[in-house]
């Protein structure tokens, strides 16, 4: 299937500001855009306005810009080809020993800026010590966490933790993933913070406007799977653009300086695929 991507987002600054932005595709996926517009940044007078483009830490494609004062807008449409499967569900995919986890995973054991291990340690070994290690596990934890988070986005916070989000019992996608890979992390399972899109394919579509989205990855059986303590069920057509720690690791917009968010739209929409004219 093709699915059609993009952003519109409008920021106000009262001063030159520097910022940086991760809302590119992620380069895993980049072999399935099809085409995509250059991803512009617009001063109040329709100028462009210069930015790089580099990689993180975490492999991720970051966008660096200097704002000017007033208005900017951000922009970018594209279209990606996507397989149409829902997330897999591996049943018998098992935990692997923390000895022989890779390198480069170990990293999404511990504690992080959102997510706080050492707080939510015990809490994680009494509810699920007794569940099968592996993907049982796992799912065990989106159930918990799917059932006691109350979603809602006039809940948003972007200084609630894991910690506050069990404490709380509300908030939106980003709590969700974050709760639900402390509880991973405790119970020694390697689980990454994701921000993309993820449209309403293959299910009912939600009144609300489109926003970006948020789940997260746990690493079992040698490889990474998607979860979504969220919508708790295999979900079709996401499209990852970053993954770090926690949501610290990959804002959507991060300036060093204040801003306004003066607008907001976000598109994600199965396309039909064009049939050649004999």
């Amino acid at each position: 299937m093709r699915i059609r991507y993009g952003f519109r987002l409008a920021l106000d600054c009262a001063q030159p500001t520097a910022a940086s932005f991760a809302v590119d595709v992620h380069p895993s996926r980049a072999v399935d855009v099809i085409v995509s517009s250059p991803f512009a940044i617009r001063d109040a007078n329709r100028n462009i306005v210069p930015s790089t483009r580099t990689l993180d830490l975490f492999g991720n494609v970051r966008r660096r810009a200097v704002l000017p004062a007033g208005r900017c807008l951000l922009e970018l449409d594209g279209l990606i080809r996507d397989s149409g499967r829902p997330d897999p569900v591996v049943p018998s995919a098992g935990q692997m020993p923390t000895g022989d986890l890779p390198e480069d995973v170990m990293g999404f054991l511990v504690g992080s800026r959102y997510c706080e291990t050492d707080l939510i340690g015990a809490e994680a070994w009494s509810r699920f010590a007794g569940v099968p290690e592996g993907w049982e596990r796992v799912q065990a934890i989106c159930d918990f966490v799917h059932g006691h988070i109350t979603f809602g986005y006039g809940h948003a916070d972007c200084t609630r933790s894991a910690m506050g989000a069990l404490r709380e019992g509300r908030g939106v996608c980003r709590d969700f993933a974050h709760l639900a890979i402390t509880f991973c992390r405790a119970m020694n399972i390697p689980a990454r913070y994701c921000t993309g899109y993820l449209g309403d394919i293959g299910v009912p579509a939600d009144p609300a406007p489109m926003d970006f989205s948020a789940w997260f990855e746990a690493y079992i059986d040698g490889r990474w799977y998607s979860f979504d303590a969220r919508h708790n069920k295999p979900r079709i057509g996401r499209i990852v653009m970053a993954r770090g720690r926690d949501a610290a690791d990959v804002p959507i917009v991060n300036t060093f300086g204040a801003h306004t968010l003066a607008g907001f739209e976000v598109w994600t929409d199965e396309v039909e695929e064009q049939r050649a004219v004999a």
